[in-house]
């Protein structure tokens, strides 16, 4: 997670937003522009105050957590929500052809700030924001009980329990107990897509889908065209991918519980939404393929501090060329559970005043995983930083993949030849040893390629009306079938709301960014790494101590959105199109096993 920002906003029927000056003759032409500019030059300063304001109050909110600080972050976000949504409907009435460039992308910028727009109507606008925060509250009180009212588990018991059991009865009372949740918010999600779209319309656009998909610096329907092109380049891997885990479930399982050539059942994937599957790859491992080292032990056995894991983050950074992190960031930041107080946990990267205030909160475990997530989200504060001296409106990643794509690609130099120049490992294990390694990476990144593209695919269609509200339930899972190759492991209808239990969905946030992110990492790194000069298969491949591979990054990084995402692709990867065949790349040994695996056995279902 980034620093915090408002990605909801409500609009709210705040100003009717038209400019009092259309383009007509010169004089009335340079009297438009001048207004826009004055217009941006005064937003920038009121967003830039309440943003900071709204920032501080959500991070005391999740370092002190009591009513007082909710309560206060709670009015800060309002205000900022409030102004937001106000001055994106302004920007809306602006004629921006003949703007100076820059004024043009940023009221366009914030036109498309919003991811709700709610409808002209006042009332319909409250109704709209109660539907929503109810949903989200809904969902995150979640809890499956016992018919007596007792044994009450949360959503992160039941994970632990869908990560950890190999009882086929276990994990689908775990998995059905979690949906259980989610049918009371089948009328508010009705209800909530209409007023959703109604406020959409006000703003141009057919339905919400289609608004979200403007914001890709391309057509509507260009952007679904993109998914489905990058969709179908990593389709064959995934294929490949899901039969040899279907082959190694059903041998584990039997075949009374895995069919030979159907979808899995999603309750066997180690995850409460099979996302990812790396939970399972105890059950799929190859045999003689342990990597040689434990990096957990070996940090552990070091006697490694939180700060001293964090100092590793900065390092790999400070080797690439980047400039030391400020002191203001260790003595601000959060590296442990505090003792005496409640603390939201989650890792994440905030800049709190968009400018030096960098910092993340995080409640350190001295794991191999949360040394790979430092240096991931040392990535989205190295890329705050980057961007700050950019004007306010484009101090953001080129577009919303992007923050996320750059921590990944740091963590994918996490390789064992990062690890030994570090001393944390006396000698490289040898290409042998790769096998393990990338299957567990691809049960986590190629698993979640489809699931990823998905959810938004069913909002999509349930905003433009192709899926009415009688079909909420049997669409989804034609979907999940369809992109996934899973089915539910019990008959699932229309008094379910599966879609629902998934934070997400209830919490109108837009998911797409993800599947991007998945792609452009490994096309980042693939440039990265040949900039540095690396001749070693590509997942072997770490740009540790390459200045010239730094001064690549910090020039993409340091244009943030000031330029349509394909130009700072572009300046990255020298490509101005995503390409999902650096996927193919860096995963090519193991999509040869596969292959081998599969030899005899069905791909598909």
């Amino acid at each position: 997670m980034r620093r915090w920002k408002i990605i909801i906003g409500v609009f709210m029927a705040l100003a009717s937003g038209v400019s009092s000056a259309q383009a007509g003759s010169p004089e009335e032409a340079e009297s438009a522009a001048s207004e826009a500019e004055e217009f941006v030059r005064q937003a920038e300063e009121q967003l830039l105050a309440l943003w900071t304001e709204a920032a501080r109050a959500s991070w005391v909110r999740s370092t002190y957590i009591t009513g007082d600080t909710q309560t206060l972050a709670a009015l800060a976000s309002k205000r900022a929500i409030e102004a937001t949504a106000r001055l994106a409907k302004k920007s809306a009435g602006f004629e921006t052809a003949d703007l100076p460039r820059e004024v043009a992308r940023k009221l366009e910028l914030l036109r498309l700030s919003l991811t709700l727009a709610a409808p002209p109507d006042p009332k319909a606008s409250e109704e709209l924001t109660r539907l929503v925060t109810s949903m989200e509250s809904r969902y995150g009180k979640g809890k499956v009980c016992g018919k007596a009212g007792d044994e009450c588990r949360d959503l992160q018991e039941l994970s632990r329990i869908m990560a950890a059991s190999r009882d086929p009865e276990i994990l689908q009372e775990a998995w059905i107990g979690w949906r259980s949740i989610a049918p009371p918010m089948r009328k508010d999600f009705q209800r909530y897509a209409e007023l959703a779209n109604q406020g959409a319309r006000s703003l141009g656009f057919s339905d919400t889908g289609a608004m979200w998909r403007a914001k890709y610096d391309m057509s509507p329907e260009s952007f679904r065209q993109e998914l489905d092109r990058l969709w179908e380049q990593v389709r064959p891997f995934y294929l490949s991918l899901h039969a040899y885990v279907r082959q190694r479930l059903r041998a584990h399982y039997g075949p009374e519980v895995v069919p030979a050539d159907g979808p899995i059942p999603a309750h066997l994937l180690g995850n409460m939404w099979a996302q990812t599957w790396s939970n399972v790859y105890p059950l799929v491992a190859p045999r003689e393929t342990d990597p040689g080292f434990d990096l957990t032990r070996i940090l552990q056995s070091r006697k490694t501090t939180p700060r001293q894991m964090v100092s590793y983050g900065e390092g790999f950074f400070s080797s690439l060329g980047f400039a030391p992190l400020p002191q203001s960031f260790w003595d601000r930041s959060l590296f442990e559970k505090p003792v005496d107080r409640d603390v939201v946990c989650h890792a994440s990267a905030w800049n709190l005043d968009s400018r030096e205030d960098l910092r993340i909160k995080m409640c350190i475990d001295i794991t191999a995983e949360d040394f790979n997530v430092i240096h991931h989200e040392l990535g989205h504060n190295y890329y705050q930083r980057a961007y700050n001296q950019q004007p306010v409106l484009f101090r953001e990643s080129a577009n919303d993949g992007f923050h996320e794509a750059v921590g990944d690609t740091i963590a994918l130099s996490i390789t064992p030849a990062y690890l030994a120049r570090l001393g944390l490992l006396n000698k490289v294990p040898p290409p042998s040893k790769d096998l393990g390694l990338l299957l567990r990476q691809a049960l986590d990144k190629i698993a979640f390629l489809p699931f990823g593209l998905l959810v938004d695919q069913w909002r999509w269609k349930v905003f433009s009306g192709e899926i009415p509200p009688d079909r909420y339930n049997e669409a989804w899972w034609e979907l999940r079938g369809r992109y996934q190759g899973i089915a539910p492991p019990v008959a699932r209808g229309e008094s379910d709301f599966d879609p629902g239990a998934k934070y997400h969905v209830p919490a109108n946030v837009p998911y797409t960014r993800y599947f991007l992110a998945q792609i452009l990492q490994f096309q980042f790194h693939r440039a990265l790494a040949g900039e540095a000069g690396c001749e070693d298969s590509l997942h072997r491949c770490s740009i540790y101590g390459s200045e010239p591979a730094g001064k690549r990054l910090r020039a993409m990084l340091a244009m943030g959105i000031s330029r349509p995402w394909p130009e700072a692709l572009e300046a990255l990867t020298g490509e101005r199109e995503m390409d999902a065949t650096a996927i193919l790349d860096y995963f090519a040994p193991l999509r040869e096993w596969l292959d081998e695996q599969n030899k005899g056995q069905p791909l598909g279902w």
